[in-house]
């Protein structure tokens, strides 16, 4: 190990008195150190695994830390049962803490169909604490630990064994920064009184329906900007027959077809062998293939099916001509709103959701509900009804009470 980086970790030792480098392979360790961080009013976690090559994601390392102790996890040790981890992060006493938690949770659920609760998510209580949209971890870790992250070994292969001391210090490292990082933001929170803002974000994050991926939605994930439901229903049929296919195979889902393929081929239907061989995004020799066949399966299914029984996507909302310099100020006082409470505008509302809000009183956005409409939705129906307007007071913008019979 480089120096510099033998001696951060030395540094680690020193004050968190972690577990030695080498991780837990066996089960009886690790469901003592899961006994002792059940003692704990919160443990960090972080994980290390691979995608590129598979449908589902390889878990390679978990990290762990509590209070005074960190260590890390070879989820592909022979002999390994993860059950006293699943326990960890299932027990409703212990809070457990990831930045930018989904893909980690994705992971937990996909292994045991359920995701760990209770969850503190540092990235999300970021934002709500002013530190901007999406914030990095390395940011974070310098702003509130006062540490600086190597990140160096990102993008290593995690799945190859022996994994290095760089590698287990660099994976040591995301969960004992995280420590300080989640202290003091829950203390901002409470200072603020801001905790409760982020029971919603929470609350979507350790959502089953989050995580849970039905083969027959698959095609939204594609993006497609038509109404068309013909065009809607083959893509759904060959986007659920790819997924799938994917999941059986475990491989990433382009592998199978690319999404550019399953759009051409909702836009032409093709209806026999050389209708599809045409399509230029399907691959030489696919359509004379298994997956050829299947995919004309899907598309004679899709065809088939009465207006009814095909998806429905809501059309986009027809805001009025003239509302743009609405939307414009709508827009001007998100930002100013957010620098006033120091939250990130993405938490708010996104440019989607202030034309509905230009558009009509009652939209149904998060933003005229809670927290948000305190922070920002009740000024944004007094200004698109002329009740307030915006002016700049000593080079800041500032809302200004509008006078009655003005």
């Amino acid at each position: 190990m480089p120096a510099k980086g033998f001696s951060r970790y030395a540094r680690a030792l020193r004050i968190y008195s972690v577990a030695p480098m080498t991780p837990i392979t066996e089960t009886a360790p690790l469901s003592a150190l899961c006994e002792r961080l059940a003692k704990e009013d919160f443990v960090t976690v972080d994980t290390e695994f691979m995608r590129e090559r598979t449908y589902w994601p390889r878990l390679c390392l978990v990290q762990l830390a509590g209070d005074d102790e960190a260590a890390t996890i070879d989820s592909m040790a022979e002999g390994l049962s993860l059950e006293p981890l699943f326990e960890l992060l299932a027990n409703p006493d212990v809070i457990k803490v990831f930045h930018a938690a989904r893909q980690d949770i994705e992971i937990f659920y996909n292994l045991t169909g359920t995701v760990p609760s209770p969850v503190f998510d540092t990235q999300i209580a970021a934002m709500v604490s002013g530190f901007g949209d999406q914030v990095g971890y390395e940011t974070l870790v310098a702003k509130l630990a006062g540490e600086q992250v190597d990140k160096s070994s990102r993008f290593t292969d995690w799945s190859k064994r022996p994994l290095t001391d760089k590698q287990l210090a660099y994976a040591l490292d995301d969960v004992i920064h995280l420590r300080p990082v989640y202290r003091k933001l829950k203390k901002k929170l409470e200072k603020t009184g801001r905790a409760n803002w982020l029971d919603e974000e929470l609350a979507i994050l350790t959502a089953i329906e989050t995580y849970r991926m039905e083969p027959e939605d698959a095609w939204r994930r594609l993006k497609l900007r038509t109404t068309d439901s013909r065009f809607l229903c083959v893509a759904r049929e060959v986007a659920a027959y790819r997924e799938r296919e994917a999941q059986s195979r475990d491989v990433p889902r382009n592998r199978v077809i690319r999404d550019e393929a399953i759009t051409e081929i909702a836009a032409h239907r093709p209806r026999d062998e050389k209708a599809l061989e045409r399509i230029r995004a399907v691959p030489d020799g696919f359509a004379r293939g298994r997956m050829g066949v299947a995919v004309l399966e899907a598309v004679e299914r899709a065809l088939a099916l009465a207006e009814e029984d095909r998806p429905q996507v809501d059309d986009k909302p027809n805001i009025p001509r003239g509302l743009g310099p609405v939307i414009d100020l709508l827009k001007v006082l998100l930002k100013m709103k957010c620098d006033e409470h120091n939250v990130a505008p993405k938490l708010i509302a996104n440019v989607s959701e202030l034309e509905l809000i230009a558009a009509d009183d009652e939209a149904n956005v998060p933003a005229l509900r809670g927290w948000r409409r305190e922070v920002f939705g009740a000024d944004a129906l007094a200004l698109k009804n002329g009740e307030v307007g915006l002016t700049i007071r000593k080079g800041r913008m500032a809302l200004v009470r509008q006078s009655v019979g003005g």
